[in-house]
C-alpha cells in the first residue's frame, strides 16, 4: 500500500496535501541552504524564511535542522509499516530477496525520479559524518519491525532463528553499497539498476566479477 508521498498531490485531501507540500518545501529549502553555506551556518530560522513559513511551523515538522535535511517525506513510521505490509503481500512464489525488491520498488523510484535532490542530500551527509550517524539511529527504530516481518514471510521466529536478522543485515549492506556507488557516479545509472545488481550478486553467492579478477592479477 503506497504512502501519501507516492500519491499525486491533487489526489490527496486538502489537509494531507498541505502537510506534504509544507514538509517538502522545508526539506528542499534545507538542502539548498546547507548546500550553499554548510550545515553549521544554517539555522532553523533560515530554513523557515527560505520556505516562506514561520519557525513555529518548522518545529511542527522537524525537531532539528538536521532532520529537515534527512527526512525527505513525512510520516516515516507509517511508511515503515506500509513497507512491512508490502513485503508480506508480495506474491508468495517470490523468494525473500525478490520480495524485498518488490517492497522497496516505490521508495527506490523516488530516488531516481528526484535525482538532484538525493544527490544533494548524500553529498551533505558525506561532508557531515554526524548526519550519517543520525541516519543509522533512525534506521534502528524500524529494524525490529523489518526483521519480524521477514520472519513472518519465511515462517521463522525472529528471536530463535538467525536467518531473518542475517537477511536484513545483508540486504541493508547491499543497498548501502549500491546507493553509495550511485551517488559517486552522480546518478549516471538508475539506482534501481544498481540495487538489482547488488541483489543478484548476493543471490549468486557474491562471486568475484571477472573484470575485478583481471585487474587484481595484472
Amino acid at each position: 500500500m503506497p504512502s501519501t508521498d507516492h500519491v499525486p498531490a491533487q489526489a490527496l485531501g486538502l489537509r494531507a496535501r498541505k502537510k506534504l507540500e509544507t514538509h517538502r518545501a522545508l526539506t528542499m529549502a534545507a538542502l539548498r541552504l546547507v548546500g550553499e553555506r554548510g550545515l553549521e551556518n544554517v539555522t532553523a530560522e533560515d530554513i523557515s524564511a527560505e520556505a516562506g513559513v514561520s519557525p513555529r511551523t518548522f518545529f511542527n515538522y522537524f525537531a532539528t535542522k538536521e532532520d529537515a535535511v534527512l527526512i525527505a517525506y513525512p510520516e516515516s513510521e507509517q511508511r515503515a509499516e506500509q513497507s512491512a505490509r508490502r513485503l508480506l503481500e508480495a506474491p508468495p512464489e517470490l523468494g525473500p530477496m525478490e520480495a524485498v525488491l518488490v517492497m522497496i520498488t516505490e521508495d527506490v523510484a523516488l530516488i531516481d525520479e528526484n535525482r538532484e535532490e538525493w544527490l544533494a542530500r548524500f553529498a551533505i551527509v558525506d561532508e557531515h559524518p554526524a548526519l550519517a550517524a543520525r541516519i543509522v539511529t533512525g534506521q534502528l527504530s524500524g529494524e525490529r519491525l523489518m526483521i519480524e516481518t521477514i520472519a513472518r514471510r519465511v515462517g521463522m521466529d525472529a528471536d530463535a532463528d538467525l536467518y531473518p536478522a542475517l537477511l536484513h543485515g545483508v540486504i541493508g549492506a547491499a543497498m548501502k553499497a549500491a546507493i553509495k556507488l550511485w551517488a559517486h557516479e552522480g546518478g549516471r545509472r538508475p539506482v534501481a539498476e544498481l540495487i538489482r545488481a547488488s541483489f543478484d550478486a548476493l543471490a549468486a553467492g557474491l562471486p568475484v566479477p571477472a573484470a575485478t579478477t583481471t585487474r587484481g592479477n595484472s
